[in-house]
């Protein structure tokens, strides 16, 4: 692969992050590896605590000029100067973000692993689509998104495509033709060292 076709790393945060911390981890992560776009994926319900740690990311994000996304939380996505938003619900609510964040904004979608979801988002404009996860996950009980539905949406369709969840080495040496963006979180906020944990992530991509 050329080096303008290897996937980018597309980065997400930890569904829990103490504020004191996690930003000087982030920040140390994103010094030493390339990433295209972080996406804040907090499961918190407290809007004010979500708007402290917005800020807090948006800070350490903006600051290496790298895009900022929250998940689900279009409103938010505004109040706080992000970048855009990250759906979770396939194609329902693009139209819907599109016309609250304008054009400029990054809006995406996750779609688990519906080709017809991940269409309808596509033709409703969305920037990209998410699809996963890629192998059994500990939570279990999902649908996998396989290999073949990357390789043919990369040889079918423009849109770029997030392969995520379950991500570890070999998969993504399989995926790495097939894919824009690895979309890595979890493979890496439990490692002692999480930048050299996404380094060896980056390193099977052909990074």
């Amino acid at each position: 692969m050329a080096e303008q076709d290897l996937p980018q790393i597309y980065l997400i945060t930890p569904g829990e992050i103490a504020l004191s911390s996690f930003p000087d981890v982030l920040a140390s992560v994103l010094d030493n590896v390339e990433v295209a776009c972080l996406r804040m994926a907090l499961i918190s319900t407290d809007e004010d605590w979500q708007l402290k740690a917005g800020d807090a990311l948006r800070e350490v994000a903006h600051k290496r000029d790298v895009p900022l996304v929250i998940e689900k939380h279009m409103r938010l996505a505004e109040r706080l100067g992000l970048d855009g938003v990250h759906l979770t619900d396939g194609a329902r609510s693009v139209r819907a973000a599109r016309k609250a964040l304008g054009s400029d904004a990054i809006v995406g979608a996750y779609c688990e692993n519906s080709r017809h979801e991940g269409l309808n988002a596509g033709e409703a404009g969305a920037d990209y689509v998410a699809f996963g996860p890629v192998s059994e996950t500990a939570l279990g009980g999902e649908r996998i998104a396989d290999s073949d539905l990357f390789t043919w949406w990369s040889e079918m369709i423009e849109v770029p495509v997030i392969a995520e969840g379950g991500l570890d080495a070999d998969r993504i040496r399989t995926l790495a033709a097939a894919t824009d963006f690895f979309g890595i979180g979890d493979e890496i906020w439990s490692a002692e060292n999480p930048a050299l944990a996404l380094s060896k992530l980056s390193n099977a991509m052909g990074r």
